[in-house]
């Protein structure tokens, strides 16, 4: 009889959290699990697809607000019953909550990851996590980072696992013919230099900010070119300060794209700007994609980078100094290389995504062990 597990997450678009699900069922072990998966907002289906073709089991209840969301759970305890779900497994704040619920309803045990600093939310979901975080089997915390920000400020009764994000090294593999297709379609030259990031473009990001780096540092390079591929929210906001540092037609807008191995394999160098992080996806594919980094120091970030070893780092208020560490790729292209083996050594080593589903399996048997 395999172990039924239930993963709740509010939407299953482009965002870290939501394209790790159907890389990690990629590799856990379906002959001993069966996985299921609910999410909320139905405009927000990019992964569903990859997920499906996992032979995971993917349903919709159409949502359109977090209360709403929190009014699902009789559905969700109904669910559980039907397809009798062992565990849950919860993602990001408000399908926590909603989980938490259910565990109470239905005493079937509760997982939760927290992808981010509890100081980083705002009251209402801080107020929130904190007050129902004990309504759960155990928190697992992306990174230490996250994890000193859970201690610190819920203080909770219930354990609190370090279960670092991960990469699936084998299928994130520089592919040098297909980036350099993208490269021809972007018409850089064969000397230029590509800096870019994947990203959802929200405010923690700083894209802005991002443009400002790059701008300064193309300054000095007439054969440094950029790419920010993603959407979001800030759409208008980042194509307006492009234009207003004229760098359309140095920095591409691609938007959402589906395979970022191709465009990862495009980069020279990954950049990031970022205010607060968990532990970034978007930096572990990347670095396993054998790209230099540059970054701030946001969050787990520095948990994952060796200074001038996998990467440069700076701090979250220096990000202005990122078009310095850039230029030094540009002018040193011996220090690039090091930086791109080293980032592909570094993620090898210690963030593969196997690692991390076998810790993931063993908590599933542990939690159901305790029941």
């Amino acid at each position: 009889m395999k172990i039924k597990v239930l993963h709740i997450i509010k939407s299953l678009g482009r965002g870290g959290a939501e394209m790790l699900l159907p890389e990690t069922l990629k590799i856990h072990n379906t002959e001993k699990f069966e996985f299921h998966y609910i999410y909320f907002l139905p405009w927000k289906d990019q992964m569903v697809s990859a997920i499906e073709e996992g032979e995971g089991k993917v349903t919709c209840f159409n949502a359109s607000n977090n209360i709403k969301i929190m009014l699902q759970a009789k559905r969700v305890v109904d669910y559980c019953k039907e397809y009798n779900i062992d565990i849950i497994h919860c993602h990001l704040p408000w399908a926590g909550f909603l989980g938490r619920v259910v565990h109470k309803i239905s005493g079937i045990p509760v997982l939760y990851t927290e992808h981010n600093k509890q100081e980083r939310y705002h009251k209402i979901t801080y107020f929130l996590n904190k007050l129902t975080f004990n309504w759960q089997n155990t928190g697992i915390a992306v990174s230490g980072d996250v994890s000193d920000s859970i201690q610190n400020n819920i203080r909770p009764s219930v354990p609190v696992k370090t279960i670092l994000n991960g990469v699936n090294t084998r299928a994130f593999k520089k592919n040098v013919e297909a980036g350099n297709v993208i490269r021809k379609k972007l018409g850089l030259p064969d000397d230029g230099l590509l800096v870019g990031t994947v990203a959802v473009f929200r405010f923690q990001k700083r894209l802005k900010e991002w443009l400002q780096a790059f701008a300064k540092a193309s300054e000095q390079n007439e054969n440094l070119y950029g790419v920010i591929v993603g959407d979001g929210p800030l759409k208008q906001e980042i194509l307006q300060e492009r234009q207003r540092l004229g760098l359309e037609d140095r920095v591409f807008m691609p938007g959402l794209q589906t395979n970022t191995i191709d465009w990862f394999s495009a980069m020279d160098v990954f950049m990031m700007t970022s205010e607060f992080e968990g532990l970034p996806i978007a930096l572990l594919e990347a670095m396993s994609m054998e790209c230099a980094v540059v970054t701030t120091n946001a969050g787990g970030i520095k948990e994952v980078i060796e200074d001038g070893k996998s990467g440069s780092m700076v701090k979250v208020e220096d990000w202005q100094k990122l078009s310095g560490e850039i230029n030094e790729l540009v002018n040193n292209r011996d220090k690039l290389k090091l930086l791109q083996k080293g980032a592909r050594e570094r993620v090898v080593e210690s963030f593969s995504l196997q690692n991390m589903v076998s810790q993931l399996e063993d908590l599933y048997l542990e939690t159901l062990n305790r029941k």
